[in-house]
């Protein structure tokens, strides 16, 4: 497999003030990441990529170290993750009602979070992004100890939910 990402985020707003004459202020902020094929700085060799569901008060944990599969079927075993992009949304657009956290699993991944922290709420229809092509990625997986991640559902309903993590075999 051959792997080339590019994400590519951007914000742009015109904010105007309460008269005609007002300055105006215009932020404009982007980000493009490249990462190639590889195991070394800017690089990724793995994707993990799905549409999950998570039931009512419940947690999706995801093992990045041996039962998660790529799109081929292949089994996918992250020593690093480089990448992660969680939509509290389903793929068709379908509204989920419920909050989603990221973190607080058993035995966690604890790269850019620590063994207790969380992430989130991400609200529904919303979006967590974090990337980090340098050598050391966002963090290191550690089989058996420090490889689950946690996506947690707050209650009132299963939320359809868009996962995409990018890593490193080595």
């Amino acid at each position: 497999m051959t792997l080339t990402a590019t994400f590519t985020a951007s914000l742009k707003a015109d904010q105007n003030g309460p008269n005609t004459f007002a300055d105006e202020f215009s932020p404009s902020l982007s980000k493009l990441q490249r990462l190639a094929d590889g195991t070394g700085a800017n690089q990724a060799d793995l994707i993990y990529a799905a549409e999950r569901s998570v039931a009512t008060a419940s947690n999706d944990d995801l093992d990045l170290s041996g039962t998660l599969t790529d799109a081929f079927g292949a089994t996918i075993t992250m020593a690093e993750m480089v990448g992660i992009i969680v939509i509290n949304q389903a793929k068709d657009g379908t509204a989920n009602t419920t909050d989603l956290t990221i973190g607080g699993a058993t035995n966690p991944f604890i790269g850019f979070l620590g063994a207790t922290d969380t992430i989130g709420p991400i609200k529904p229809g919303g979006s967590f992004m974090l990337f980090a092509g340098d050598a050391d990625g966002i963090g290191t997986v550690t089989a058996g100890t420090g490889d689950i991640l946690r996506i947690a559902n707050s209650s009132g309903a299963t939320a359809a939910y868009q996962i995409a993590i990018l890593g490193r075999s080595a």
